[in-house]
């Protein structure tokens, strides 16, 4: 159901792979509800996936660009803005990366050199991006950037590796930028920390389809679906959402609040 929650909206959406990721589903929410928007992704990216796909159903275009690249943002940004007519009023980061974990490599046996590549895209590519708007004074009053991150950020999951480190420090961009842009430009910066997912990323990490189940079994609502998070997205994109901002929000069907469940109780006592 549509309720036009983002009709003449225009903005840009960083991450989409294919249908099984957050971003491509928050890209068809945006379009059902009156946004448009230009889709981006690193060529590499690009060349994996089937971005094309999703700009034709949507009616987008795509601009190839390299997060951590300050000259692809500057041409991206003001690309974008041509494109679409005008001023932008909303971003969503949706990209992460870590070699470590895709190579195997554990936490106490990490090549820095690896690490700090995931680093610059899965962090400081925020950084980038939002610095990239804010000179360029791209984003509309009361416009909203949304990063999607994880509670490893916050709480120990030995097998998420360096993304915990990366998304600590993604959270803190947010709020760190989200000060300015909120108090010079009345720009909303929030983060979502999501439910495990099994996008094609989220099942890279080492013991993801246990982890699923038990965070399932955790949480009274259960796991939060990546339709779940495309909707919680477009709620923040909206202008329902004007005075939220530096939130670091969860959309994980209660995980983040509970010590233990009746479920899990059971699981582990019934030997």
């Amino acid at each position: 159901m549509s309720y036009n929650l983002l009709k003449g909206k225009r903005g840009i959406i960083f991450g989409a792979l294919d249908p099984n990721s957050i971003a491509w589903i928050t890209a068809e929410r945006v379009h059902e509800e009156g946004g448009k928007f230009v889709l981006s992704n690193a060529p590499i990216a690009m060349r994996m996936g089937q971005i094309n796909e999703l700009a034709e159903k949507t009616g987008s275009q795509v601009i190839a660009a390299d997060a951590t690249s300050e000259e692809d943002l500057e041409n991206l940004v003001k690309k974008s803005v041509e494109i679409l007519g005008g001023k932008l009023d909303f971003i969503l980061h949706s990209i992460g990366m870590s070699i470590n974990v895709r190579k195997g490599r554990a936490y106490t046996d990490q090549k820095y050199d690896w690490t700090q590549k995931g680093t610059d895209v899965s962090a400081m590519s925020f950084h980038k991006v939002m610095q990239t708007l804010y000179k360029n004074n791209a984003m509309n009053e009361w416009g909203s950037i949304v990063a999607l991150t994880y509670m490893a950020a916050q709480r120990v999951f030995p097998d998420y590796n360096d993304m915990a480190d990366n998304k600590a420090l993604l959270e803190s961009i947010a709020r760190s930028f989200g000060y300015f842009f909120g108090r010079d430009k009345n720009v909303r910066v929030n983060t979502i920390s999501q439910s495990p997912t099994p996008t094609t990323a989220g099942k890279g990490v080492k013991g993801f389809d246990g982890f699923i189940s038990y965070a399932e079994k955790m949480s009274p609502l259960g796991n939060a679906t990546a339709l779940d998070c495309a909707n919680y997205t477009v709620s923040l994109f909206s202008d329902l959402t004007k005075r939220v901002t530096l939130q670091n929000l969860f959309n994980d069907g209660g995980f983040s609040n509970m010590g233990v469940s009746d479920a899990v109780m059971d699981m582990v006592t019934e030997n």
